[in-house]
């Protein structure tokens, strides 16, 4: 157990931060989903726009690390352009 006041102020902030990353990364993961089972190209573009932002954001945030955001959008833009 924390023996410090600063300790246990920073053990609530990462429970905090956590449960916050928790929620984004998992949102995030569910529109990839969406994406990735969706066969219409037109709405597969419109949702390839707002998921790279997404994914962009998460990254700057450092909810998920920058190579790994790029690699899902350099996947997902592959499979878009592969839409017939």
């Amino acid at each position: 157990m924390a023996n410090h006041k600063s300790s246990e102020k920073r053990i609530r902030q990462a429970s905090v931060k956590r449960i916050h990353n928790r929620y984004y990364a998992k949102t995030a993961r569910n529109v990839i989903k969406k994406l990735r089972s969706t066969t219409n190209k037109e709405e597969a573009i419109t949702l390839y726009r707002s998921v790279s932002a997404m994914l962009d954001k998460l990254a700057k945030k450092n909810t998920i690390h920058k190579n790994k955001a790029n690699n899902l959008k350099s996947k997902l833009s592959i499979f878009v352009n592969k839409l017939a």
